[in-house]
């Protein structure tokens, strides 16, 4: 049921608005990663409920600040095969992201199913990715491209341009890190 609810909210909620691939540079400290959720923006996140039993695409939908994502993922027919997976870490742009991407460039991507579930698996890695792995990490990504990260602390960076805004929530087939820019699979 909940899933169905989740289904309706997000067919209805169209994204009117796709943000870019702005990058911003951050100061990195080396303080040792952390163990829990973590990062600057994870107050904003206000989550309802607690998402640990949560298939992914739910969990997700538990975050208002997620919701342009989710809305992309049932458009892309997308949530059957993220919440069938086990063991999965999405990058999961936020709102501001979505901001970031132009009217036109959204257009274009809802328009095509094809390149919508290409971008969108771009931000899925096939295993669930610890902090510890984020100093430093590659990873291929469902889509088949390859992603990195790097940081410490609490501050990393997807492909040196995503800042990690909040990291490390859990679902229960999923971790999800929170990033502020849409990623594009390379070319």
């Amino acid at each position: 049921m909940r899933t169905a609810r989740v289904t309706a909210a997000a067919v209805v909620t169209v994204p009117l608005a796709l943000g870019g691939l702005a990058s911003q540079s951050h100061a990195q400290d080396a303080s040792p990663s952390p163990s829990g959720t973590f990062g600057p923006g994870c107050s904003a996140l206000s989550q309802k409920a607690d998402t640990a039993k949560d298939k992914a695409v739910e969990a997700a939908a538990a975050y208002p600040q997620l919701s342009q994502l989710v809305s992309a993922v049932v458009r892309a027919r997308l949530n059957g095969t993220l919440d069938g997976r086990p063991d999965i870490t999405i990058f999961a742009p936020d709102q501001q992201a979505f901001q970031k991407v132009t009217a036109a460039q959204l257009a274009s991507l809802l328009s095509d199913q094809g390149k919508l579930k290409q971008v969108l698996t771009y931000h899925v890695v096939d295993k669930q990715i610890t902090p510890d792995e984020l100093p430093m990490g590659s990873f291929t990504t469902v889509e088949g491209g390859k992603l990195t990260t790097s940081g410490s602390g609490s501050d990393f960076k997807v492909n040196g341009k995503a800042k990690i805004v909040c990291g490390n929530i859990k679902a229960a087939n999923a971790t999800i890190y929170v990033i502020d820019t849409v990623l594009q699979p390379p070319s």
